[in-house]
């Protein structure tokens, strides 16, 4: 009983560390990556379709992004889309390829993406720890219902808060991680 609730709680949790990951890759840095237009959607034969699935993006130096898009008749929609994108980033098209010239940043708006990562990091935390809510109401329906004893109850409630602080430690190594990429210069 209890382990089960500590494994669905486990992997709820690392679902939490999952989707901080991916939030924090597409915020810019400065460097370009594939990951800063993965959000992007292009209204395609009138479909909003995710820029990966319609071109290929690739990073050929650190501050320029390329998209070759496989159907060149898409060249415009993509364009228009990535310039709809809050990215701020204005692309170049010769036709074949665009191009996406990412600019260094200034130190106030390395500031600025501190502080978005920082409210990044504190969605995660409150969702871990409302992942160990929901386990530790489990556990305590399990004692109710004579399911586990009073120690059984007390050992797990210990053994989720353990859990719980690892997986908190984590976020914030992922934060501290972001934080010194954004301020490198």
């Amino acid at each position: 009983m209890i382990k089960e609730a500590m494994e669905d709680a486990s992997e709820r949790m690392d679902g939490s560390i999952e989707a901080l990951k991916s939030d924090l890759a597409t915020i810019r840095t400065g460097r370009a990556t594939p990951a800063l237009v993965q959000g992007v959607r292009v209204e395609y034969y009138g479909v909003p379709t995710p820029l990966n699935q319609l071109a290929v993006v690739s990073a050929p130096e650190p501050q320029l992004l390329t998209i070759r898009p496989y159907d060149p008749s898409s060249l415009k929609a993509i364009e228009k889309a990535i310039l709809k994108s809050e990215l701020g980033l204005t692309p170049n098209n010769d036709g074949r390829i665009i191009r996406l010239v990412i600019p260094r940043l200034t130190e106030e708006r390395r500031r600025e993406l501190v502080k978005i990562v920082g409210r990044r990091l504190e969605e995660a935390r409150v969702a871990i720890r409302n992942v160990r809510r929901d386990a530790l109401d489990d556990l305590r329906s399990f004692e109710k219902e004579k399911l586990i004893s009073k120690d059984e109850l007390f050992r797990g409630k210990d053994d989720l808060q353990d859990l719980t602080d690892d997986f908190v430690k984590q976020v914030g190594e992922i934060g501290k991680r972001k934080e010194k990429e954004i301020m490198q210069v």
